[in-house]
This record gives structure tokens, sequence and C-alpha cells, in this order.
């Protein structure tokens, strides 16, 4: 199945560079290259688009401005050489983020980010009926039977048991989330992360970034920046979130000279 994407950007050589690379991605079709936030407009009101590559300081319109006035809109993947926009991205639910220049491999990972999370949103459209329109209503949340043991999640086949000590860490996708498990296999619910921090256990699982929240049993280093897991996944730490893990778990657990 193909996915149908457009692509923004006002650098022109950019632009093209991009759809270069996404032409090697054999489950994306490009509909159009667009230069401007303006052009995209009439393009996403009359067609369907599944995902918006688009970078984000364009004139007349910018990619964000772009995503708050389009009702229903596909998914969008910012590119831009501004990491200081990530934040707001974040929090208007693009499903990822991306820093020039672009490489095919971030890239992919990417897309395969985007079209994991359509094909998620379809299945729930399909089979969980109008009760699933509103995924943190209550009805598809963990089931919880023993917080210090396991917990139960949702998905097509029915209720899935998961250990808590076989979840590496949890990332967001929006209104839903993956659960990365230390099988490598993964498991998307209709929960969003903000839920999910509400109802897993503080002794197990942490929040570390807006996008992240990880299993303290696997954490096996702290950086500026970045969390070292045991399985040498690297997930970033945002300041803010931090700050939290060294006062509420670091700190306590940190072996001190004089055993204060």
């Amino acid at each position: 199945m193909k996915y149908r994407c457009i692509i923004i950007d006002d650098n022109i050589i950019e632009c093209d560079s991009l759809a270069l690379k996404l032409k090697q991605i054999a489950s994306l079709e490009i509909y159009a290259t667009l230069s401007s936030g303006l052009e995209a407009v009439n393009i996403l009101r009359d067609n369907k688009i599944d995902i918006v590559f688009s970078d984000i300081d364009m004139p007349g319109l910018s990619g964000i401005e772009l995503l708050k006035s389009t009702k229903n809109h596909p998914v969008f993947i910012f590119i831009s050489s501004h990491p200081e926009y990530a934040a707001e991205s974040f929090n208007l639910n693009v499903i990822d983020y991306i820093v020039k220049p672009v490489k095919l491999e971030r890239l992919i990972h990417a897309a395969n980010k985007a079209i994991e999370y359509i094909q998620l949103k379809r299945l729930q459209n399909n089979q969980a009926g109008p009760k699933a329109s509103s995924p943190d209503t209550g009805n598809n949340l963990i089931k919880t039977i023993d917080a210090q043991a396991y917990f139960f999640i949702k998905d097509a086949s029915g209720y899935t048991r998961l250990d808590m000590g076989d979840v590496l860490y949890i990332e967001s996708m929006g209104d839903f989330s993956k659960i990365h498990t230390t099988s490598q296999k993964t498991h998307l619910v209709l929960v969003s992360l903000k839920n999910l921090e509400k109802q897993l256990p503080a002794s197990f699982f942490i929040r570390v970034h807006k996008q992240y929240m990880v299993n303290l049993l696997y954490i096996k280093n702290i950086t500026v920046g970045e969390i070292l897991l045991k399985d040498n996944n690297i997930i970033p730490i945002s300041t803010a979130y931090k700050q939290a893990l060294l006062d509420t778990v670091v700190h306590k657990k940190t072996l001190t000279r004089f055993g204060e």
C-alpha cells in the first residue's frame, strides 16, 4: 500500500533533495512538492494526503501555522534547521521532528513511525466503533491487575499481558503510544503518553521527555541530554524532566562519601 505525501520547503534545492530521498522509500507516493505553506492549503483541502513533510520557517505561512489552520490534518513531520521549534511542534502532536541536514536512515525512521500511526488510527476507526473516537476517555486504557508486576493492554487480538520488567521504554505517537520491550517487539496502544504516565507505577516508569518514558530498571547512564539504556538504546532527556529524575530517583540512590 502506498501512502500519499507532500513536501513543503521554500528552499528549492533542499526540497528536491528531500524528494529524491523519499522516492527511495517504497511505501510512499509523492503527490506534490511545494514551496510554501500557502500552496499547501488548497492541496490539503481538496485531496487525501496521508503525510506532510514540511519545513517550519517559511514566508507567508509557516509550517506550524499551516498545521494549526488545517482541520482533520494528515500526519505532519517537520524538517527544520531550527531545533528550538521542536518543543512547540511536539505540543501540536507532530509525529516526528527532523533537524537538517536530513539523513536517509532518519527519514525512513520518521516515515515508518508515521505509517504505524496511520495504521493504528485506521484500526481504531474500523474495529473499535463509536467508543474509540476518544482513546483517552477510559474505554481503552491500560487494565492494571497488579501494578507491581504486570499490566494488560488492549489490542486487535484482545488483551495482552506485559510484565513490567519486559518494558524498556515507551514512545509517544500523539494520541497513541508505542511500547518497546526487551524482546524487541513493539506494541501500539490507543492511550496517550500523558495517560500512561498517570497509570503506570512511578516505581518502574518515569517521564524523561515529551516523547518518552523509560523503565528505571534499564537506565545504564545519564548524560547532559541523553539516557543510555542497558540494551544500548539512546533516549533523549529534556532539562526539566532530567532534574525531576535526579531529584526523585538518582540522588536518593547515589552512594556518597559519608553515607549521608
